[in-house]
């Protein structure tokens, strides 16, 4: 993109800009690996394309492996919970029955 100055259309002493996009033979989101002409053999070619597909798989492995420790760390986070829950309810059930007996002994 190319931010032009617009002298003409300046109000008071603040020159107003344009923003312009460039103009380019490639389609949008197209990225080229190397300047145009240094990839002409087909080995090249080749080499470029393993090269390419071992750098994604090693990315994809990573990532995989990043994405089952944040998963493990999940699961123990939740069971951890659950135990603490599973005191806490234990708790709760015992005054539960504490107070009904309470009760019950008084309305005798």
């Amino acid at each position: 993109m190319a931010v032009t100055r617009d002298e003409t259309a300046a109000t008071g002493d603040m020159p107003t800009y344009q923003i312009r996009t460039p103009t380019t033979a490639l389609p949008q989101g197209v990225v080229m690996a190397a300047s145009p002409g240094t990839l002409h053999n087909p080995q090249q070619l080749a080499e470029e394309a393993t090269r390419k597909r071992e750098l994604r798989l090693m990315k994809n492995r990573e990532a995989a492996k990043e994405c089952r420790r944040r998963k493990k760390e999940y699961v123990k986070c939740l069971e951890s919970r659950v135990a603490m829950l599973e005191v806490q309810n234990k708790k709760l059930i015992e005054e539960l029955e504490t107070l009904k007996d309470i009760c019950s002994s008084k309305t005798d």
